[in-house]
């Protein structure tokens, strides 16, 4: 029974296993995860060689173990599913007879062998349906029905379960071509007639074991996956229904009913489906005692039934006009599980299954003609405000001392719930409208100014947060409780961290209408910087401040002084905090600005000068950087231009341009030196230097033209920086430059100068090796296709060598990071347009465009990663189109090299491919996207499998 290894052909990595059960031993029992890997790498091999045929039926001996038979099996399967078409004819018979045997062997022995091998019989009857095997799931009920002494019939009838089971598995994951798939997929649905009577039968006889009937409802939950038509299905269903009751059944009766409750085409059944609402409501009585022992199982199970009914069919049965008290009494099954007692995630996981069919029935009810809308408003209105209360009981946080005792985990979960009833209420605005915020507002008020019961804190929280949530998205600016609920704010007794962080949080959300009513931001900021002082609502407070500075700067001049006295706190959102009074200053008089500025950054630079003069260790690195990085932040915002204003409202409220310097020039001016003492002392270190390169960057976004004082010494600066040590971040900021100063004649010649430096060294770089920095090749490449954009008689110097820059742009298309070369092929899209304005330009690309074309077949042939096709797609259409008579040269060329671009694609398939490049198509940029994919996928072999279907 030993099938020598050498059998199999060549040997993986160089070397051969004495045999294959020596391979599999290694698998299976190797402590060593390299010769696991390499057997398995190897067997891999040996399942698709055509030994497998041979070697797959000694390895079902019974004297094998389970491990080896299991092997066999899968060889099997692997070859009937993918080799198909390696099959003789006249060998069906024979294979499908051998399997039955095989089958019938092991109906009694190894589980996990008899499933591989029931696949396999699955996998030949798929392919072999209908015209070789006509009644193949008739004559499988047939065969294992006939009386055989040898094999239990309890074991026969397992084997045939769990074969019916797994043929529509193998069918949905089967690699038939699509037009077989739908005849199969009909014959199937035919055939469903020799099964269903088999299941029904099995699951009314008394005697029928537990774990027989488990496998019939599992079979079932398989079949229905095909669109049986649900009338089909009725039978099993009601008798799954019945299964219920069973709690050893429980489980596999759910996903029996939710599986065919849920196939898309039950709709069309509408009868069949009113059938299922009775039997569903009676499930109520059992869904009440689950809830009330705690038994989240059942009452989740249950659940997952009601919502795949009303989910999936709301339209459907919503159109039953006639029926809708019964549908109705569905809704309110479905209410009760949305409400379903207790907290989610510790005491209930239910109550989120339900969220989604609220969205649903509401875009239905929403999408009827106006009349019947008007006559499910009337009913389903009040459904929707109970859901509404129903939703914001279930946000509340529970009681301090049991959130306590939850993990982090249960409030991760616990977060994450509140946020998708938060969406829903959001959702819920649309049908309710502006009657859903007073009514929250006047919850809210009660609450608060009912004396005699005082409320919790939850209580009052959680009406905040409905109010937020819709707050956030909606805009409530025409709303006439929101001055209401800014007067309530400060009557809050704000007495534990959550309230008060949605009481923030809505603050926030109300920050535009503040812009609007600027009268009333003295009741809430009292609030926002008080809460700046605690550790703990830090991300809520900072947030709030600064939405309410980007909205509402123009009306802070009054309360500037004092927000910046309190930004002075400590606090883990500094960051953020920055932003928020760059927008504040950004509204005051420039000698305002730079008073509040004095006051704010001195202590930061004056940490900062102590630091420069220390040696450089990781912990004075992290404190220079958390300095630069709020100086970032500042200037992000702070933009006395005002280019961020777009809200109309504003443009009232607008300041004159003001002049003389930008404060934010002046302040950059003066730490300049500063600066230049931190650069020479951390110039290796990368996050140092790409943290100040981050400061100039936020200022030039920010400022564009206002920022041109400070051109001449940046580009001095960052030309020393990059001379000495070449880092990306010093790339990009000179990009930043060129994209915003290129066409400004006074202030662009330090930045032609500082480009034609970066080239310079970048080519050095080159030429030493430039394979460990695909960093700085990636920003290189960025700022060459930049210049071209903006400035590309820059490429007209005579101190650039073009030539070299194309060579480096050949050899970074070579690169194995894919964004590298999709940069390189950014600059090869921009610079080939080229070709006849600019001379030296024109002369490059006709000398060396055959390297270029020579670097894109490789990568089209293989080389590079698919997802870079249409990049390469894009530089063979700019080729076409400006140098086409090259291009037809080249090409015809290139392809006549053996085995290029791959040794997979024949002389014909490359030729098609080059007739197809300089066709008429040519000028159609998807056509030639559509050319390069179909080609890279013959090149890598592919062209025809199962990888192509995403692709």
């Amino acid at each position: 029974g030993r099938v020598r290894g050498q059998l199999l052909g060549s040997a993986v990595a160089g070397r051969a296993f004495p045999c294959l059960f020596q391979a599999l031993h290694q698998l299976y029992y190797d402590p060593n995860i390299e010769n696991k890997n390499l057997a398995q790498k190897w067997l891999m091999q040996a399942q698709v060689s055509p030994q497998a045929w041979h070697f797959s039926w000694l390895l079902l001996n019974m004297d094998k173990v389970p491990e080896i038979q299991y092997f066999g099996a899968s060889a099997l399967h692997i070859k009937i599913s993918r080799y198909w078409n390696d099959i003789p004819a006249d060998q069906y018979e024979s294979l499908k007879s051998q399997l039955f045997t095989q089958i019938t062997r092991f109906a009694g022995g190894s589980k996990i062998v008899l499933t591989r091998l029931c696949v396999a019989l699955a996998s030949l009857a798929l392919s072999m349906m209908p015209e070789a095997w006509p009644c193949a799931v008739a004559d499988m009920v047939r065969m294992f029905q006939a009386e055989d002494s040898n094999v239990d019939g309890r074991a026969r009838c397992l084997a045939l379960l769990e074969l019916l089971t797994v043929l529509p598995e193998e069918f949905q994951t089967s690699r038939l071509p699509q037009y077989r798939k739908g005849q199969v997929r009909s014959v199937l649905a035919q055939e469903c007639g020799s099964v269903f009577p088999l299941l029904e039968q099995l699951l009314q006889q008394q005697d029928s074991p537990g774990f027989i009937k488990q496998k019939v409802l599992k079979c079932f939950s398989s079949w229905v996956q095909l669109e049986i038509p649900l009338m089909d299905c009725e039978n099993l269903i009601q008798a799954a229904f019945t299964s219920l009751q069973d709690p050893e059944l429980f489980d596999t009766a759910v996903e029996a009913v939710v599986n065919a409750i849920s196939q898309p085409d039950a709709q069309r059944y509408v009868n069949t489906l009113l059938k299922l609402i009775p039997p569903v409501l009676g499930l109520q009585e059992q869904l009440r005692q689950a809830v009330q022992s705690g038994d989240m199982e059942t009452s989740h199970g249950i659940c997952r039934i009601a919502v795949a009914l009303g989910e999936n069919h709301s339209r459907a049965l919503l159109d039953q006009v006639e029926h809708w008290q019964s549908f109705l009494a569905l809704v309110n099954m479905i209410m009760f599980c949305t409400g379903i007692p207790g907290h989610y995630p510790v005491n209930e996981t239910t109550s989120s299954l339900t969220l989604t069919f609220w969205y649903t029935l509401q875009d239905d009810i929403l999408s009827f003609e106006p009349d019947k809308q008007a006559v499910y408003q009337q009913v389903y209105r009040p459904v929707y405000f109970q859901l509404v209360d129903v939703l914001l009981h279930k946000a509340q946080f529970p009681s301090d001392e049991e959130y306590g005792f939850w993990s982090s985990d249960e409030k991760e979960q616990f977060r994450i719930y509140r946020v998708d009833i938060s969406d829903t209420l959001m959702y819920v605005y649309e049908m309710l409208g502006a009657e859903l915020l007073s009514s929250l507002y006047d919850k809210l008020g009660r609450l608060l100014t009912n004396t005699e019961q005082p409320s919790t804190w939850q209580h009052t929280e959680a009406l905040l947060y409905g109010f937020q949530s819709i707050a956030e998205t909606i805009d409530v600016n025409y709303s006439d409780v929101v001055p209401g609920l800014i007067g309530l704010i400060p009557r809050i007794s704000i007495s534990n961290v959550q309230l008060a962080d949605t009481v923030m949080f809505t603050i926030g959300a109300l920050s535009e209408w503040l812009a609007d009513h600027p009268v009333m931001i003295n009741n809430v900021l009292p609030l926002v910087l008080q809460a700046l002082g605690n550790p703990e609502l830090s991300i809520s407070s900072v947030s709030t401040l600064k939405k309410i500075c980007r909205e509402c700067k123009y009306d802070l001049p009054p309360y500037a002084a004092n927000i910046v006295a309190v930004s002075q706190v400590r606090t883990s959102q500094c960051m953020w905090l920055m932003q928020a009074l760059g927008f504040l200053l950004s509204a005051l008089q420039v000698e305002e600005i730079l008073k509040n500025l004095h006051s704010l950054i001195t202590p930061y630079i004056q940490q900062l000068e102590k630091l420069a003069d220390e040696t450089p260790n990781p912990s004075n690195k992290l404190a220079i950087i958390h300095i630069l990085g709020l100086l970032s932040n500042l200037f992000t915002t702070l933009d006395i231009s005002h280019h961020d204003d777009d809200h109309e409202s504003n443009e009232v409220k607008k300041l004159p341009v003001q002049q003389g310097p930008n404060p934010v020039v002046v302040v950059l001016q003066q730490v300049f030196q500063l600066i230049q003492k931190v650069l020479s002392k951390w110039l290796n270190d990368a996050q140092v230097v790409e943290s100040v390169c981050a400061i100039f960057e936020k200022s030039v976004k920010t400022l564009l033209d206002d920022f041109a004082p400070m051109v001449p010494q940046l580009c001095e600066m960052l030309g020393q920086m990059y001379s000495t040590i070449p880092q990306a971040s010093a790339i990009d900021l000179t990009r930043q430059l060129v994209h915003i100063f290129a066409h400004e004649p006074a202030h662009f010649p330090p930045i032609k100068a500082l480009f034609l430096l970066v080239t310079s060294v970048t080519l050095t770089l080159f030429q030493q090796g430039p394979r460990d920095h695909p960093d700085i090749v990636d920003s290189f490449m960025q700022l060459l296709a930049q210049a071209l954009k903006r400035k590309p008689d820059l490429f007209l110097c005579s101190n650039l060598d073009v030539k070299a820059v194309f060579q480096c742009g050949v050899l970074s298309l070579k690169f194995p990071e894919a964004p590298t070369v999709k940069a390189s092929c950014g600059f090869f899209t921009e610079l080939l347009p080229r070709c006849g304005e600019i001379a030296p330009v024109g002369q490059v690309v006709h000398e060396n465009g055959k390297v270029l074309l020579q670097a894109v077949l490789e990568g089209v042939g293989g080389q590079a990663s698919r997802s870079l096709m249409d990049h390469f797609a894009e530089i063979l259409f700019a080729l076409n189109k400006h140098c086409f008579s090259y291009l037809s040269v080249w090409i015809k060329e290139a392809m006549q090299q053996e085995s290029f671009p791959s040794a997979r694609v024949s002389p014909e398939q490359k030729e098609t491919f080059s007739q197809q490049i300089l066709s008429r198509e040519r000028v159609n940029k998807r056509r030639v996207k559509e050319m390069v994919k179909e080609f890279t996928l013959l090149c890598r072999g592919l062209h025809g499998t199962e990888y192509t279907a995403d692709y």
